[in-house]
């Protein structure tokens, strides 16, 4: 025999037990947590059914769940919460002065200003009215949020720990400034899983950037798994073409084809699972089977013409757009009744260093009718009981101007330390105003909520203990909100 051949053949003592033992310790595990593994005859078994088993998520409630469902509408590059929902009627009478130093307290600023020698106050220039039984102060840039005012509870006291755009939105989608960690959707894929075998537990949706407009860059790390297995991060879905790249068959290639292939590919990786022992092994079976539900599945969900014209008339008239913001909450609506349980709007382009009167009039009217609308189209469905729909960004604006100060122009900086965010549905209570800013809108004076108390109350509205949720990960215990996080009861129902 060829001595390389016959050493490759050979192995020792130690490693044969060892092999043997990994795959016994493997068996034991696999037969506590699902005795049905064990249940089927192993010669009419798929491999990759059984792949798919192994893949299962925790699937524990700790308590019972307000919420089925999640969809975040994230504003990404941070809205200005004083041209929007923090209404500061006295901030008229600085108009030009200095920011006082008693309310800036020596805080830290961004580079993009600290070479400023002044910090003028700067008022919106845009009107607001009350909305709703309990008179919410809403702007004149959202009528339209302003009519569900009696539906929604607006939290005016969200802050963050992250002064710049990237380390703040990883922040509050994976709970870590340091990249790495896996985002909310990830978590509650691994959670709870999902309820519909052929769309993912976890679905992102990015809007296209109205004209004129900029916007930092968003990375696929906001919704990957991180050390979670990559079963469960964010599936995108293009608003042009495939909506699932080499999602379709190449040419020449049918149904019957692709099944065949993918049968005899999950065999020979179901072969090498068992050799190795890597859990990404049947990730990527587990991918390679959704991939072909999914071929059936998107296309039906992206099919809006069956919609009634008076069901696409709340979402606005840009709503047959595909990759508009209007389009992307309706599709959000879609995957909530398909059962997916994590669905992430993206609408970028609100990062106004600059004229932001001007850009923010035309962005508002493109995410104010659409956001509205989800929120009437599920409650007339009857699915806002059990659907918690969320409206943010990262941060909000600075009260003092960035750049030249005008009657009608001004921009306005980076600001942690308090900005607003809205909720809906899903066991949040209704018409309600929570927390309180000063009269400058840049300390908050009563009911802060931190972004791990903002992700803490996601989870319990789902049903889970944010401090239960954990994952083993080099050597520790890891979740999303870290060893922080309060969950805000005083907005549940």
């Amino acid at each position: 025999m060829n001595p390389v051949q016959n050493h490759m053949l050979s192995e020792t003592r130690r490693y044969f037990f060892g092999r043997m033992a990994k795959g016994l310790g493997a068996a034991a595990l696999g037969s506590l947590l699902n005795p049905k593994l064990f249940a089927a005859d192993s010669a009419s078994a798929n491999p990759a059914d059984e792949a798919l088993k192994s893949l299962g998520q925790m699937q524990i409630l700790h308590h019972a769940p307000k919420a089925k469902r999640v969809i975040w509408l994230f504003m990404a590059d941070a809205p200005s919460q004083l041209d929007l929902w923090d209404y500061k009627p006295k901030l008229q009478e600085f108009y030009d002065k200095d920011l006082p130093e008693s309310v800036r307290q020596g805080q830290r600023i961004t580079t993009m200003t600290s070479g400023q020698t002044r910090f003028p106050c700067a008022p919106s220039v845009f009107k607001f009215n009350q909305h709703g039984k309990h008179g919410a102060w809403i702007s004149e840039l959202m009528p339209n949020v302003g009519s569900i005012a009696d539906d929604i509870t607006i939290v005016k006291s969200v802050n963050t720990d992250a002064i710049n755009h990237d380390p703040a939105i990883t922040f509050i989608q994976t709970g870590s400034q340091i990249p790495g960690r896996p985002s909310m959707g990830a978590w509650t894929s691994y959670g709870i899983g999902s309820v519909n075998e052929n769309l993912p537990a976890f679905v992102v949706l990015h809007s296209r950037l109205p004209a004129g407009s900029s916007s930092q860059a968003l990375f696929s790390r906001l919704w990957g798994s991180g050390f979670l297995p990559t079963k469960h991060q964010g599936v995108a879905l293009r608003s042009s073409g495939d909506p699932v790249l080499f999602l379709s068959n190449p040419p020449g290639v049918n149904e019957k084809t692709r099944r065949t292939m993918l049968d005899g590919l999950a065999e020979l990786n179901t072969k090498r699972a068992a050799e190795v022992g890597d859990p990404e092994i049947n990730t990527r079976i587990a991918q390679y089977e959704m991939a072909f539900r999914m071929q059936t599945s998107v296309p039906e969900l992206a099919d809006i013409s069956k919609e009634p014209q008076s069901t696409l008339d709340l979402y606005g008239p840009q709503v047959k757009d595909p990759g508009t913001f209007a389009y992307n909450c309706l599709l959000a609506r879609r995957l909530a009744e398909r059962g997916v349980r994590f669905t992430q709007v993206f609408l970028r382009g609100w990062d106004h260093h600059n004229t932001l009167p001007s850009n923010i009039k035309k962005l508002a009217p493109e995410c104010d009718q659409p956001s509205a609308g989800l929120i009437k189209d599920l409650k007339q469905r009857g699915m806002l009981d059990d659907t918690l729909v969320i409206w943010g960004g990262e941060f909000g604006r600075t009260v003092y101007s960035q750049g030249t100060l005008t009657k009608d122009n001004y921009g306005r900086d980076h600001h942690p330390r308090n900005y607003t965010m809205w909720m809906a549905g899903g066991g949040v209570k209704a018409g309600l105003v929570h927390g309180e800013t000063d009269d400058f809108s840049y300390n908050i004076t009563d009911k802060p909520v931190h972004v791990h108390d903002l992700n803490a109350t996601i989870l319990h509205c789902l049903g889970v203990n944010h401090e239960k949720l954990t994952y083993a990960f080099q050597g520790r215990d890891f979740r999303l909100t870290d060893v922080h996080g309060n969950v805000v009861k005083d907005i549940l129902v």
